[in-house]
């Protein structure tokens, strides 16, 4: 019986997460209360709260079942000594364009973050971890630049820490247009071709295909 109760509990958080999901995408943020949520998910208000603090808390919660594989794949970054940095911080961040443009969870919840929440009062603790999560992929952007210009032998044209704000403000940049109109073109295609104009403007031209199918091999 204890095994069906948490069974039975975890099947109960999925469902008020799917149901914020899509009243947060339907109303936004700051226009959705809980008790929105807990009619669309057909349980009690009281149930949110045996699973979530608040509001903000529901909200992170639904952030991390999407975010957490992305953040697990920046933190695989440099355990692989033999692969071109650049190479392994183009795949992973045209990934994570891929699993927008194509899982519709990704994409609802990048669109619940991006397009309808404000950042004010209990959801200030979610801006903060936003920026967290913003300042983790800066930091290894930066990482990335470095050790892909020393590889090279040639120095960045501008400051590391300039380059690595400029390739996240890039690829933050696409995803927020493209969301706003996802028809206007292929976010992953314009994503590759942006990057690799960027890299090549900071004097860190791609890898060439022969080598990066060898460092994989």
């Amino acid at each position: 019986m204890a095994r069906c109760t948490k069974e039975e509990s975890l099947a109960t958080r999925h469902r008020l997460l799917d149901a914020a999901e899509c009243m947060f995408a339907e109303k936004g943020v700051s226009r959705t209360s809980l008790h929105d949520i807990a009619q669309a998910a057909s349980v009690s208000r009281g149930a949110i709260y045996w699973h979530f603090k608040n509001k903000a808390d529901l909200f992170n919660a639904m952030m991390e079942r999407i975010r957490l594989p992305m953040e697990d794949a920046l933190h695989q970054i440099g355990r692989d000594g033999g692969q071109d940095p650049l190479d392994e911080l183009r795949c992973v961040v045209l990934d994570a364009m891929r699993n927008i443009a194509v899982d519709g969870r990704t994409r609802r919840v990048f669109e619940v973050a991006t397009l309808k929440v404000e950042y004010v009062d209990e959801l200030l603790a979610v801006k903060a971890r936003q920026l967290q999560t913003q300042t983790n992929w800066v930091r290894q952007m930066q990482r990335s630049l470095l050790e892909g210009a020393a590889r090279r032998g040639v120095p960045l044209r501008v400051p590391p820490p300039m380059a690595a704000q400029g390739l996240h403000a890039l690829a933050a940049g696409l995803i927020h247009t493209w969301l706003l109109a996802p028809e206007a073109f292929e976010l992953v295609d314009v994503a590759e071709m942006a990057m690799d104009a960027y890299l090549a403007g900071l004097g860190l031209a791609p890898q060439p295909v022969g080598e990066r199918m060898a460092d994989r091999a």
